[in-house]
C-alpha cells in the first residue's frame, strides 16, 4: 500500500465489516471505492461491494501483477489517479501498473496538471487507455481557485506555490481544474475538444454510474458548460438555469 500524505492512524484495513459501516452510514450511496488490491483482504473487499454495485478502484498501491489481476478478477474494474501513489513500472516486472495500461477493459484516471505526471507521461496514458477508458480527474483541495498561500488538508497544513500543494515537500492533492485538465489534454496529447472533453463527461459519469450525466441526451440532466474551441469556459448551466456567464 501507499499512503500519500493520509495520515497513518486514519488508515484502515480492508474488511466487509469496516465496509458495511460505511454503506450504512452512506444510506447505500456508496460510488467508488479505492483500495489496494495485494492487502490481506482486499479480494473478499472487492468482491461485496462490487456485488452492491460500487465501481471499484485499485489504487495507493504497491501491488504486484499478480496481486493487481486478482483484484480485477474479484471485481475491481478502474484505478485511481494512475501513476501517483502506485508502484511504479518496470520493464521485467510490470506490477499494478503495467497491468492498469495494458488492461483494455479497465478504465482508470489520471490527474492530468503536468504537475502530478510529467506532458509526455499523460500523452503515454492517453494512448494506452483511449477516448473510451481514460478519465479526468482533479485532486483538487479547497483551495483551487484560490490565492497562494497556507492551507488545510484533512487537518494537516499544506502550502500553495507555483500550482503546486505541498506537505513537507510532498504532492497533497492538487489545485487543478476540469476545464484545464481538458485543455492539458488537448495540448499534451494533441487532441481535439470534443475528443478531450469525453474523459470529463461521459466516462467518469459511466464509472459512477450516473446515467443522466455526462451527455446531451433527451431525458438528461441539463447541467452544462459553454466553452469557446479552445475550451475556455464562458458559462455553466445547473437544470437549464445559467448560473455563471
Amino acid at each position: 500500500m501507499r499512503r500519500g500524505v493520509h495520515l497513518p492512524e486514519n488508515l484502515l484495513k480492508p474488511t466487509v465489516e469496516t465496509f458495511d459501516k460505511f454503506w450504512q452510514a452512506a444510506r447505500g450511496h456508496v460510488r467508488v471505492l479505492t483500495i489496494a488490491p495485494e492487502l490481506d483482504g482486499a479480494r473478499e473487499l472487492i468482491a461485496e461491494a462490487n456485488k452492491r454495485g460500487v465501481c471499484v478502484s485499485i489504487g495507493h498501491s504497491d501491488a504486484d501483477l499478480s496481486a493487481a489481476r486478482a483484484g480485477i478478477l474479484a471485481g475491481a474494474r478502474h484505478a485511481t489517479h494512475t501513476f501517483n501513489a502506485m508502484r511504479p513500472l518496470d520493464h521485467r516486472a510490470p506490477g499494478i501498473l503495467g497491468e492498469v495500461l495494458s488492461n483494455s477493459n479497465l478504465s482508470a484516471d489520471i490527474i492530468a496538471d503536468g504537475v502530478h505526471v510529467h506532458p509526455s507521461v499523460v500523452r503515454i496514458f492517453l494512448e494506452a487507455k483511449g477516448e473510451e477508458r481514460a478519465v479526468l480527474i482533479t485532486d483538487a483541495i479547497s483551495a483551487a481557485g484560490m490565492p497562494e498561500g497556507q492551507y488545510q488538508l484533512g487537518g494537516m497544513d499544506v502550502e500553495v506555490k507555483d500550482g503546486r500543494v505541498t506537505r513537507n515537500g510532498s504532492l497533497a492533492g492538487s489545485v487543478l481544474t476540469l476545464d484545464r485538465a481538458v485543455r492539458n489534454v488537448m495540448e499534451f496529447g494533441g487532441w481535439s475538444l470534443q475528443k478531450a472533453l469525453r474523459l470529463a463527461t461521459k466516462n467518469p459519469a459511466a464509472v459512477v454510474g450516473a446515467e443522466r450525466k455526462g451527455s446531451l441526451e433527451a431525458g438528461a440532466d441539463a447541467d452544462l458548460v459553454a466553452l469557446t474551441e479552445n475550451g475556455e469556459m464562458r458559462a455553466t448551466l445547473v437544470r437549464g438555469e445559467v448560473v455563471r456567464g
